[in-house]
């Protein structure tokens, strides 16, 4: 039965010294976290379990596929002389794939510096409503409208900081927080841009109130000279005019 083994693994290698250690030289010529693949191609034993396991690794280290497949041609040429074979590159593709996939099915619509939902999602949030158009529910521009918070620029100081970027998803972040506090149920809230922040939200005898308690909210908490700008702003007839407005808005 070993004998049998043996020969079928080597057929499944094509190398002729399957089975073997992998020598010295061999691994200083492999690409970095590609030893257990190395041993696995030297050994014969089987590399596909190796390449599927270094695949998810690599993928979940956010590893390019290119970078991943040219690591595989590196270590196979280093330790059989060959190019990989169909099975190696199969399984280090599959299981790199599948990792990214489960990542992307994780990542949620939301920025996670400031916990604001992204643009795109207030976008997708707006077709829904001029979607509902169609299935009777009333017209869009007359059911919503977008509530709009600015930040006060803080002058050309911040910008040279190194920092900046920190210091301004803070803000942002706390700008967000206020909005949530005043608007507290279904509405969207996402951020525009580097410095503002937008809530889809019905219009109603309550909208006007709602406002104003915001900009007294933001009043009190603003530690700077200049208190953060808010206003409403009146949604388009149509969907594509949104669309143009939230770019504009961005």
């Amino acid at each position: 039965m070993g004998i049998f083994a043996t020969r079928s693994r080597r057929a499944t290698t094509g190398d002729p010294e399957a089975g073997r250690a992998l020598l010295e030289t061999e691994r200083l010529g492999l690409p970095p976290r590609f030893d257990a693949v190395g041993e696995a191609l030297a050994s014969g034993s089987g590399s596909a379990d190796a390449c599927a396991e270094l695949g998810r690794q690599l993928a979940q280290d956010g590893a390019a596929l290119t970078e991943v497949l040219d690591g595989l041609r590196l270590a196979t040429l280093a330790v059989l002389g060959t190019e990989p074979s169909f099975t190696d590159i199969s399984a280090i593709c599959t299981a790199w794939s599948e990792s990214t996939l489960g990542y992307l099915h994780q990542v949620s619509c939301e920025d996670p510096m400031t916990g604001l939902a992204s643009l795109a999602h207030v976008r997708t949030r707006l077709s829904e409503l001029y979607r509902g158009e169609l299935r009777g529910e009333g017209r869009a521009q007359e059911r919503f409208a977008l509530v709009m918070a600015e930040l006060p620029d803080l002058g050309p100081w911040i910008e040279n900081d190194s920092s900046a970027g920190l210091t301004r998803s803070m803000r942002i972040a706390s700008l967000g927080e206020a909005a949530r506090t005043v608007f507290s149920g279904p509405e969207t809230i996402g951020r525009a841009g580097e410095s503002r922040v937008v809530v889809i939200v019905p219009r109603g005898p309550r909208l006007g109130r709602r406002v104003a308690l915001l900009r007294r909210l933001l009043a009190q908490t603003n530690t700077h000279t200049q208190t953060p700008r808010v206003w409403i702003e009146g949604l388009p007839p149509t969907d594509s005019g949104a669309a143009m407005l939230l770019d504009e808005l961005a």
